[in-house]
This record gives C-alpha cells, sequence and structure tokens, in this order.
C-alpha cells in the first residue's frame, strides 16, 4: 500500500523543500494536480512545473491530467518526467487511445472516475489500466470532505479488478486523512493521495507514520 502526497496542497514558495520533506517522510509517490480550468474549476501547472518537480525529488510522479482532451498533452506530461500519467474517462474522447499512448510512452497509464460517474464505466478499460483512481471528492480544489458513498464504489471497482486477474493499482484520491484511511483501505484501496491530509500538519514523517499504521492494522485484520 502506498502513500501519494497531493503537492497541490505543498507550500508552492518552498516547493523544493516540501518535495524532500515528503520524500524523508516515507511518501512513495508524488501526486501531481494537472487542472485546466474547464475540466474542472480550478488552473494548476504545466509540464514546466512537473519538469521541476521531476528534478528535485527521487519519487515516481503521480500526474493526474484533470484535463479536457488529455490525448493532446500526453506527450507533454511524459516528457516532463511522469512515471504514472492518469486520465478521466468523462474528459478523453477515446479513452483507449489515451491509454495506450500512455503505456508506449513506457509510462503507467491510469484512469479515473468522478463522484457521479458509474463503475461500470471502467469495464472496458480494465484490461488496459495500470491504475483505477476513484475520485472522493469532486475534483477541481483541495480541502474538501470525503464523500462516504465513495466507499461503496471502492469496493465494487476492487472486484472488478479481481476479476479482471491483472495487477491494477487502486488509488483513492479526496478527504483522506488519518481518521479515515483505514476505512478507505478495508474498501480495498492500496493507494492513498492525501493533500492537506499530510500538507496541512505540522509533522509530515509522523501523519505519514500514522497513516501507515492505520493501513497496517487493516492487514493485520485482513
Amino acid at each position: 500500500m502506498k502513500i501519494s502526497p497531493s503537492i497541490l496542497s505543498a507550500d508552492f514558495t518552498c516547493l523544493g523543500k516540501e518535495l524532500k520533506a515528503i520524500e524523508e517522510a516515507g511518501a512513495d509517490y508524488v501526486h501531481v494536480d494537472v487542472m485546466d480550468g474547464r475540466f474542472v474549476p480550478n488552473i494548476t501547472i504545466g509540464p514546466f512545473v512537473v519538469e521541476a518537480i521531476k528534478r528535485a525529488t527521487a519519487l515516481p510522479l503521480d500526474v493526474h491530467l484533470m484535463i479536457d482532451e488529455p490525448e493532446k498533452y500526453v506527450e507533454d506530461f511524459a516528457r516532463a518526467g511522469s512515471s504514472i500519467i492518469t486520465v478521466h474517462v468523462e474528459a478523453a474522447r477515446h479513452l483507449h487511445k489515451a491509454v495506450q499512448m500512455i503505456k508506449d510512452k513506457g509510462l503507467k497509464a491510469g484512469v479515473s472516475i468522478n463522484p457521479a460517474t458509474p463503475v461500470n464505466t471502467l469495464e472496458d478499460i480494465m484490461e488496459d489500466a495500470d491504475l483505477i483512481l476513484i475520485m472522493s471528492v469532486n475534483p477541481g480544489f483541495s480541502g474538501q470532505g470525503f464523500i462516504p458513498s465513495s466507499l461503496k464504489k471502492i469496493e465494487a471497482v476492487r472486484r472488478m479488478i479481481g476479476e479482471a486477474g491483472r495487477p491494477i493499482e487502486l488509488e483513492v484520491d479526496g478527504g483522506i486523512k488519518i481518521n479515515n484511511i483505514k476505512e478507505v483501505a478495508l474498501a480495498g484501496a492500496d493507494v492513498f493521495v492525501s493533500g492537506s491530509g499530510i500538507f496541512g500538519t505540522g509533522d509530515y514523517k509522523k501523519t505519514i507514520a500514522a497513516m501507515r499504521k492505520e493501513i497496517g492494522s487493516v492487514k493485520a485484520e485482513v
């Protein structure tokens, strides 16, 4: 199980230090939210910032494209240093094509769905995706509360992954904190994105350790 701090909640006035801090705190990925102001109501960062992040950390970059027509930008973000590129079911006009473009670059391909999107939209991509990302908040802003009904979606997708018989990571993004990460893990997630749940605390190492303890208790129960 992996922890992927969302850099959108970091202090961008000292981004290099923030990246070093989560690396030393034991993070597994750096989650990078890319927003275009069209697919979601916010604008964040582009390939040049991703390239700078890549230079500042040894951690794999988990790049989440919350943008319309992501096919147009896969090459740019691949060149910038992404390790994983995730696109949205709702945003890609040709989802299989987008996923194949990512895989052709030698990267892991992720596919994401928003809270109101049914899980059956993932059925035809399960043979190709390396990661499925369930949004547990409506995308666009950090600091939102976890949507409880997301737990049923996580459980459903975990069953789909089992039926596919492939090593697909199940990632969850939105409102994940120490006090709810256990139930998200119990539902079947194995990659946990947390923004303010980590960067909003005073001690990243202590917070990530506490999250791992909660996850560990789930593994012990199972």
